[in-house]
């Protein structure tokens, strides 16, 4: 059984990174989290505003989400880095590929470089039919 290797994030976030020893160091994600705090979890987050209209686009819809999950997390008192998990679900796979560099940048400048477990699925369709990406999130809110 290999070690796991505990990196730390910002204190203030309560959280520790766990990362095997040996594995190679995943790129804007994290193997797993520990945490431990008051829980957070959202529904399904879509990238509608506040009066129900759809960003334009995979990457508009993906900042629209981010900033609506942000917004959710300070109704908790938290914060982007208080984040342990994000599941995305996409209706194409290859649209979100073909995007990564321009996903990236809208990741950094809504969440910043906290980067929590994360797991990607490509669906058929989602409930809301403009919809291009839905995102669910967990954070640990430290006590």
């Amino acid at each position: 059984m290999s070690a796991i290797r505990k990196q730390e994030v910002p204190a203030a976030s309560g959280l520790q990174v766990l990362q095997p020893s040996g594995w190679p160091q995943p790129k804007g994600y994290a193997n797993g989290v520990m945490a431990e705090g008051r829980l957070i979890v959202t529904g399904g987050v879509v990238g509608w505003d506040v009066a129900g209209r759809f960003a334009e686009g995979l990457v508009a819809q993906v900042r629209q989400t981010l900033e609506n999950i942000v917004a959710i997390l300070a109704e908790g008192n938290g914060r982007p880095d208080h984040l342990v998990r994000l599941t995305w679900y996409v209706v194409d796979m290859d649209e979100y590929v073909s995007n990564l560099k321009a996903l990236g940048k809208v990741y950094r400048e809504v969440i910043g470089t906290h980067y929590p477990s994360m797991a990607l699925v490509q669906v058929v369709r989602l409930v809301e039919r403009s919809a291009r990406v839905e995102i669910e999130a967990t954070a640990v809110v430290p006590r």
